[in-house]
């Protein structure tokens, strides 16, 4: 009858509710569990009620229960030796914090702004046609912050070697006692940046430690992190006078629209065809400088394994993203979905009179193709030109003058 108790306890387990949808705190792995722990206590209920008309048959279920069970157990135990953080949920990681710049890092150049007042020390670490990097790059340049710029070669990836992340966009910003905090989430590093320029009497150190990353299932089960929230700018009680509720939930809303729909229509569109792939990233060459920054033989290899990879990615990026093969035709809307609502909004910029971050967010993001036949076919089709100049033309006008530090090869002619 003991056997009965526990089965009747475990069957009339209860999972714990869900406390905040955003996280996913009840996970489908954990769902999974439950509902295989209810299924082996009605098992074993079951057995122990005909325990009484056959105790051998009892016994040989118990015994496969058991074995049932011996197993499960196995298994859980393998998975998590063999990934010890695989039971965490919502953990909290703050930002790394190193001592110092990393030993063999090579500034590719600055871009210094007299009129800097920022006190902040930032070095960035990009490709120059990344979406991400982009978006980094036209907040920092349209309030006129002064920064280094460690160009990463997107193929060997030597310059982030040092790090655990391998990826990009990432800062180190300087803290006062002399330290780096690393940031790696671009709409996390321009809203830490922005919410340092609206109160310089707190250390950016300090500030960063409110956007941590947080650990969740996503609904495959698999474990991720993100930084939840990234697009939220850290006032406390030195909000902006010009700053509505209604403004920074638009502005919220539509930084979250460049990261999650915007962005990926780029490489569908761009590297749509081999050649298409091939010439995009000869843009991105001239762009990026390469031949300045590399070798030829690494500007080469970044080239032409780039160009044949992306090409070979755009196609699964089309497919998870459900795209039609007129991959133009969804950039189209998305634009004119922008151009809707700035003409709904009646003003000049998706903020008002002056650029906001989501002005700066979608500007980025497009910047990063200005180059390719994809940019030229959306000034065609599309009414985002006007816009996207107005926009370009003051990110240019505030940033700083740029000074080289390493020099590889020959600056290409104009």
């Amino acid at each position: 009858m003991s056997c009965l108790r526990l089965a009747v306890a475990l069957n009339t387990a209860r999972p714990l509710p869900l406390s905040n949808q955003s996280l996913r705190i009840l996970s489908k792995r954990n769902q999974e569990i439950i509902f295989a722990r209810r299924q082996f206590s009605k098992a074993v209920e079951e057995t122990a009620r005909k325990a009484t008309k056959s105790n051998g048959t009892f016994k040989l279920a118990l015994l496969g229960a058991s074995i049932g069970a011996v197993a499960g157990s196995s298994y859980t135990f393998y998975t998590n030796f063999t990934d010890k953080n695989a039971h965490k949920e919502h953990e909290r990681t703050p930002p790394k914090v190193i001592e110092a710049l990393p030993a063999g890092v090579r500034i590719t150049k600055r871009f210094i702004n007299p009129k800097d007042t920022s006190g902040l020390d930032i070095v960035l670490f990009q490709f120059q046609t990344c979406p991400f990097c982009c978006k980094v790059r036209a907040y920092l340049d349209y309030m006129g912050v002064s920064y280094s710029v460690v160009e990463v070669d997107a193929v060997l990836r030597q310059d982030i070697r040092w790090s655990s992340v391998k990826k990009v966009p990432m800062v180190l910003i300087r803290q006062r006692n002399g330290q780096y905090v690393q940031m790696t989430d671009s709409s996390a590093i321009i809203s830490l940046v922005a919410t340092t320029l609206n109160d310089k009497r707190a250390d950016v150190g300090e500030l960063a430690q409110f956007y941590p990353q947080i650990s969740f299932f996503d609904d495959d089960g698999k474990k991720r992190q993100d930084i939840m929230n990234k697009y939220f700018m850290m006032y406390q009680d030195h909000t902006p006078k010009n700053m509505t509720k209604e403004l920074e939930e638009n502005e919220r809303k539509w930084r979250t629209w460049a990261d999650s729909h915007l962005v990926h229509l780029i490489s569908p569109n761009c590297y749509q065809t081999l050649n298409e792939s091939f010439e995009t990233f000869e843009w991105f060459s001239k762009a990026g400088e390469w031949d300045v920054y590399f070798p030829k033989w690494e500007r080469d290899l970044m080239v032409y394994c780039g160009a044949t990879a992306m090409w070979a990615i755009a196609k699964m990026l089309k497919r998870r993203h459900d795209l039609s093969d007129d991959v133009r035709s969804h950039i189209y809307d998305a634009l004119d979905k922008w151009s809707v609502e700035l003409k709904k909004r009646n003003t000049k910029f998706m903020a008002g009179k002056q650029p906001g971050l989501s002005d700066l967010s979608v500007f980025g993001v497009l910047s990063s193709m200005e180059g390719c036949q994809t940019f030229k076919d959306c000034l065609q089709n599309t009414n985002i030109g006007k816009w996207f100049y107005d926009v370009k033309e003051l990110v240019e006008q505030n940033r700083g003058q740029l000074h080289r530090e390493r020099i590889v090869g020959v600056a290409p002619t104009a």
